[in-house]
């Protein structure tokens, strides 16, 4: 990662360099974090696209339910296989593949790869197991780093990017690994546990001793059948919970590795901004390698010296004097059909004149309200500007790179690679560089 400073504020503000970053053969892992909406799942495809298309051999791992990004690769279907990406420019020597997590697929994975035939299969038809792999909470988040580290181990791939679920709480994918090894490997499933493991009568007699007002109580809450299905379920998971805190903590160190670099994604908002900084603390906290802050779909103007306040004057002087000439010429035009219908103007005459009067105000009107739209694009710069020097105040270390917002949506592998351009040139704000100065400050961009 190469880090170089700007001059844009007092204090000179450090820039993410993603080239170096995606060509380091040393960069292994890169994970894409941040809010939800700021663009996470597209900037993941974007540096997989720029990755490959440098010569890295990709895999990019989403977990978006929207299928977005197989869209935009031209993939019928994303599933839990890597699927090649056809359109990439493969002359450096590199390839692009995606794949979009299934988290029951993962599960059931991990029960056949550790379990003998006979034990997978009571696993699998487990009713209880069965709503655990499919929404248990936690589930969907430990089940993506349970498929990093299997991407990681094919070593098939020198660098995979992730795209990390959408989340309500900053790091769940964090948390995730640790809190359902917890919950596997914890006492309340030992307690369940014990009964199988002291076998028959011996069994039955502990678990009505030390155990029957508990039972009790999780028979009226859970109801019989589901604390049979959780007992039978234990009883047969028995040998792989210990796996699953092995493999939990293999993970965890593997995303603090050198080799792993994390990127938060953001968008110049309030909101998101606050979260970013979250993540840069907890990242910081946890000891995970930060690579720096990926700022998405940010406005920039082509005309950055005209304020808002001069166009706004403009406007309002076009209007005042196109309202100014039209009463006057109307009143000329009456006065003079008064005083002398004899020298009325001839009729080609009087219609090239109203032709080039109107011509003039419609240009005017044009004028002025392109001037309004400059006014509210730069009411837009400058509170994005405020937003992000309030997050560079309070983290002036954190590298960053601005993306200019595009016009539309991107559905393409074009469209990944405009975003991909924009993030390795991190260019916003040279005039001329956002083909999207006239669109509307409030509709989604980018």
């Amino acid at each position: 990662m190469t880090v170089s400073a700007t001059d844009s504020s007092m204090d000179a503000t450090p820039t993410l360099d993603i080239d170096p970053l995606l060509d380091d053969p040393a960069t292994r892992i890169i994970v894409c974090c941040g809010a939800g909406g700021v663009g996470k799942t597209t900037t993941a495809a974007a540096l997989g696209v720029r990755a490959a298309e440098r010569g890295r051999k990709v895999v990019v791992l989403t977990i978006d339910p929207a299928r977005r990004l197989a869209q935009s690769m031209g993939i019928d279907e994303l599933d839990n296989t890597p699927r090649r990406v056809k359109g990439i420019d493969e002359s450096a020597g590199g390839e692009l593949s995606a794949m979009m997590l299934d988290m029951k697929r993962t599960f059931d994975e991990i029960v056949e790869a550790h379990a003998d035939g006979e034990r997978a299969r009571a696993i699998l038809e487990n009713p209880f197991y069965q709503s655990l792999s499919a929404g248990f909470a936690g589930t969907q988040e430990y089940m993506a780093m349970e498929k990093l580290g299997q991407l990681r181990a094919r070593d098939e791939w020198d660098l995979i990017v992730v795209d990390t679920p959408p989340s309500r709480s900053a790091l769940d994918f964090l948390d995730a690994p640790k809190r359902l090894g917890s919950f596997l490997d914890g006492k309340f499933i030992r307690v369940l546990m014990a009964p199988a493991k002291v076998g028959g009568r011996a069994g039955m007699k502990f678990l009505n001793v030390g155990m029957s007002m508990m039972t009790g109580t999780l028979s009226k809450l859970m109801g019989g059948q589901l604390l049979r299905d959780v007992q039978t379920f234990v009883a047969a998971m028995d040998t792989m919970f210990g796996g699953f805190r092995t493999r939990a903590d293999a993970t965890y160190r593997l995303l603090q590795a050198p080799g792993t670099a994390f990127l938060v994604v953001a968008a110049p908002e309030r909101d998101a901004l606050r979260e970013a900084a979250y993540f840069v603390e907890r990242l910081a906290a946890e000891e995970m390698p930060f690579a720096g802050l990926v700022l998405n779909r940010v406005h920039g103007s082509g005309a950055p010296q005209l304020s808002a306040e001069r166009a706004l004057a403009a406007a309002e002087n076009l209007d005042e004097g196109g309202i100014v000439d039209q009463e006057a010429g109307h009143a000329g035009a009456r006065d003079s059909s008064a005083t002398s219908p004899e020298a009325d103007p001839a009729p080609d005459d009087t219609s090239e004149s109203e032709s080039g009067t109107r011509a003039t105000h419609s240009v005017e009107q044009l004028t002025a309200g392109l001037l309004r739209l400059h006014a509210e694009r730069m009411h837009v710069l400058a509170r994005e500007q405020r937003t992000r020097d309030r997050f560079t105040a309070l983290h002036p270390e954190v590298a960053v790179t601005e993306v200019a917002a595009l016009p539309g949506d991107v559905h393409d592998l074009a469209g990944l690679r405009a975003i991909a351009d924009r993030l390795a040139a991190s260019d916003v704000a040279e005039p001329g560089a956002t083909p999207d100065e006239f669109a509307r400050p409030d509709q989604p961009v980018g």
